[in-house]
């Protein structure tokens, strides 16, 4: 059962498309002449029918960093006893296999899931095929995380899969520049700390570092391109692609990987419809309205917009708790980027 529909599509229309629906969104931008076109959901129980795979976003949606959200790891039970396929899809810097390996800790089945494709993988596949398959060692200025804490992506585990490349001690020893972390610029035998940028967005440390960068003409690869994450404590975690961000906006230039990058999207299809006779019927589940949803419309996916993540604030609403229906239309009116479903949290 629909709860709602802000438009005069019937759910005939709906479940007459061979994508779910995928017509109400085939456009990654709103046009502001016409209400936006997107059904509001309870629980995702309402959607099942509709599709036969899931591409799941992390934070915002399965857990918070720390612990899981209320109801994920039940609703991703339920769809795997409906026989309904799903794969993670996510921003994180670390390698697929280490997003699939703290999936318990979080209280999660990795066996719920046929894989995961992050950022991290395919960002580190690049530098290896880009800079590390020479006789001649290429130099990368890091900026990653503190390793000594455990619930970020493991510096050592990125390094270890970009072959022939060492960290740089100075930009004028660097061959390029990786955004992989928040919390430190990693030298070969210390770490020079960001001062507040993952809790602030204070690029106050970066800026010189980047400037001495483009003066060199470097370029960058950026492993996350999120702008924030939402936390366990409900405060906003400032992400590397703030730091990408910054180098193009001042003329540099930078590879980015993830979301709303297509590709991605793509490979995740790819594995869903590996050995299937037909084309599976797929919805991506993200928090974000400018990665999860933007990347979903690019890559013509339908796309589930949870409320209650990195918007929450905007939309002046709290966990599993709908938002006011005049701020969503306004914030996806100001983000022009139109999702399929709306749902508060990601629960059955």
């Amino acid at each position: 059962r629909l709860t709602k529909i802000l438009t005069g599509s019937s759910l005939g229309s709906i479940m007459g498309s061979s994508a779910g629906v995928t017509a109400l969104a085939a456009s990654s931008s709103v046009s502001s002449s016409s209400k936006p076109a997107y059904s509001i959901q309870q629980s995702i129980s309402e959607l099942v029918p509709l599709y036969d795979a899931f591409i799941l976003d992390q934070y915002g949606v399965l857990h918070n960093g720390e612990t899981s959200l209320e109801g994920a790891v039940e609703c991703v039970e339920e769809l795997h006893k409906l026989g309904k396929k799903m794969i993670i899809l996510s921003n994180t810097s670390g390698p697929a296999a280490s997003a699939l390996a703290k999936l318990p800790k979080y209280g999660f089945d990795p066996e719920h899931f046929i894989g995961a494709v992050t950022s991290g993988e395919e960002c580190s596949r690049y530098v290896r095929e880009h800079y590390g398959t020479g006789e001649q060692t290429k130099k990368v200025l890091w900026f990653t995380w503190d390793g000594v804490r455990s619930n970020v992506p493991q510096p050592t585990d990125f390094l270890r899969k970009c072959g022939n490349v060492e960290v740089a001690d100075s930009v004028d020893e660097a061959d390029f520049v990786l955004a992989h972390g928040s919390h430190v610029w990693q030298k070969r035998n210390k770490q020079v700390a960001l001062e507040n940028f993952l809790e602030t967005g204070s690029l106050e440390t970066i800026d010189p570092i980047l400037e001495q960068c483009l003066t060199k003409k470097l370029p960058m690869v950026c492993a996350n391109p999120d702008f924030v994450v939402r936390m366990a404590d409900e405060s906003m975690a400032y992400m590397p692609g703030n730091i990408a961000k910054r180098y193009t906006d001042i003329g540099g230039q930078c590879q980015s990987f993830g979301k709303p990058h297509p590709e991605h999207f793509l490979a995740c299809l790819d594995r869903l419809n590996a050995n299937s006779e037909k084309p599976m019927r797929t919805v991506h589940v993200g928090d974000s309205l400018h990665h999860d949803i933007a990347g979903a419309n690019a890559a013509n996916v339908d796309s589930i917009f949870i409320t209650s993540g990195i918007h929450c604030n905007e939309l002046n609403t709290e966990f599993a708790v709908l938002p006011d229906e005049k701020l969503l239309e306004d914030l996806i009116q100001k983000e022009q980027h139109l999702p399929t479903h709306v749902l508060s949290a990601f629960r059955y």
